[in-house]
């Protein structure tokens, strides 16, 4: 009989950095029965009911421990996303430390791998001659800014946004200043700080997993392993099913049953963006100038781009901040949705024809595999670097114009959709993520680049048993 491999895992903070490793970990016991994980969960506050329902649905050779919790009251006041994000897994190391200690006599732990904002939680594996590595829920491309930026914030003097000429990084396509990630857009900042901090970091580890695939970053993924840790590109991994379908989501999927193939827009913000009052009514009556149908995921407003990241929002009717008489205008054409909707079965359904979308890498890899085509719209983190990537680097996403106050137009809105699902270009870009989509089909088949990457290492950790 084989012998059981145990690795350990450890996600970041938020249902965007829990979900990612967990589906890996999926991944790797469907493949390797053998295989065992534990993975200790840093938390801040009360867990989402997204993420419970992730964890209700767990193979049994996965178990989980929630390391005790950081009190949000205990937070410095304002403290920004990534602050909390960082002082909540400060607050864990003490307690992963232990529980890494204490599992380890039981069961001889292989592996450590841990994201990317968890890195120093990596020193524990060397304590305990177990390899370590980096799960990075992000494009190859992003992953290739991060280990670059210890040179480039070196090298510049200036602001990155006030940079005269695309920096251009390894085997990527150009980028501006202005389209890095939102954290690095403030040098004296301390998110600034705390994330160049991170990258050092990145360098001790024995490898670092990308949840991205061949076919879909070829340039940067060879560049990147031209350097060291060693890359392994292990995507697309995505959530197959949504296991929790409220009654609303339900609602949503009949609706879409009535719908002519291909003739529906989907327009969500992922599990964590946010809009204006002035951008949900500019985008509302751009939906309803394009004449086209649409599924939309609708969040109250807020002046932060991402209020719903770390909190929930649930006890304000996101419906009341819509434009006066829009729901009734557009009961035939439209389906409005509170907060929260079943996004894989949407975005595999027949009648969805593009997706508008905050380009969350999770979010891109669902659209890809179901070769729907993009309406770039980035909020926060690292998602305008990813609109770069779509709109000029895999040719598969529009991306509209904003205004001198970073508000996309009305007319701007009903311009790029109708530009996606009844123009040339549309028609082009449908040509794109079809062969995209093809390309991620294969990559995840049994010979495929990415099932192969992930028997490499299964392999290599096995030989520690």
């Amino acid at each position: 009989m084989e012998k059981t491999v145990h690795i350990a895992v450890v996600p970041g903070v938020g249902y965007s950095h829990l979900v990612p490793i967990l589906h890996f970990s999926k991944q790797l016991v469907q493949h390797h029965p053998d295989f065992h994980v534990t993975c200790f969960i840093p938390t801040l506050g009360s867990l989402s009911s997204a993420s419970k329902s992730i964890l209700e649905t767990l193979p049994s050779n996965i178990n989980y421990t929630f390391l005790p919790p950081l009190n949000p009251n205990d937070l410095p006041q304002g403290s920004s996303v990534i602050e909390s994000i960082q002082l909540t897994i400060l607050h864990s190391l003490p307690y992963l430390n232990q529980a890494l200690n204490s599992l380890s006599l039981r069961a001889p732990l292989v592996a450590l791998v841990v994201d990317p904002l968890a890195v120093k939680a990596l020193v524990f594996a060397k304590e305990l001659n177990m390899l370590s590595y980096i799960y990075s829920p992000v494009s190859a491309t992003t992953l290739s800014l991060s280990f670059y930026l210890p040179k480039l914030d070196e090298e510049t003097l200036c602001e990155f946004k006030d940079l005269p000429k695309p920096i251009k990084l390894p085997g990527c396509v150009p980028l501006h200043g202005r389209d890095l990630s939102t954290h690095l857009q403030d040098r004296s900042s301390q998110d600034y700080k705390h994330f160049l901090q991170i990258v050092k970091l990145y360098g001790i580890a024995d490898g670092i997993l990308v949840n991205s695939f061949l076919e879909m970053e070829r340039g940067p993924i060879k560049a990147l392993n031209e350097g060291n840790p060693s890359v392994y590109p292990v995507g697309p991994i995505i959530q197959t099913i949504t296991s929790y379908v409220d009654a609303k989501g339900l609602e949503c999927l009949s609706w879409l049953d009535k719908q002519q193939s291909c003739s529906v827009l989907y327009v969500s913000f992922g599990s964590g963006g946010t809009l204006s009052q002035e951008q949900i009514v500019e985008l509302a009556l751009g939906l309803e100038l394009s004449n086209h149908k649409f599924l939309w995921v609708v969040r109250a407003p807020s002046s932060s781009v991402n209020a719903a990241y770390l909190s929930a929002q649930n006890d304000v009717d996101p419906l009341q901040f819509l434009p006066s008489g829009f729901l009734e205008r557009n009961k035939e054409k439209g389906f409005v949705i509170p907060s929260w909707a079943p996004q894989i079965q949407i975005l595999s359904h027949r009648s969805i024809g593009g997706f508008l979308t905050h380009c969350g890498w999770n979010s891109i890899l669902e659209s890809v595999v179901h070769g729907v085509p993009i309406i770039t719209w980035p909020l926060f983190a690292e998602q305008k670097m990813n609109a770069v990537l779509l709109s000029e680097g895999m040719k598969v996403g529009l991306r509209p114009k904003v205004n001198e106050n970073d508000i996309v137009e009305r007319v701007e809105v009903a311009k790029v959709i109708k530009c996606l699902m009844e123009g040339e270009e549309g028609e082009n870009l449908r040509k794109k993520m079809k062969e995209l989509k093809e390309a991620a089909s294969n990559a995840v088949k049994e010979d495929g680049s990415s099932t192969k990457t992930i028997s490499q290492l299964a392999l290599k950790w096995k030989k520690l048993v």
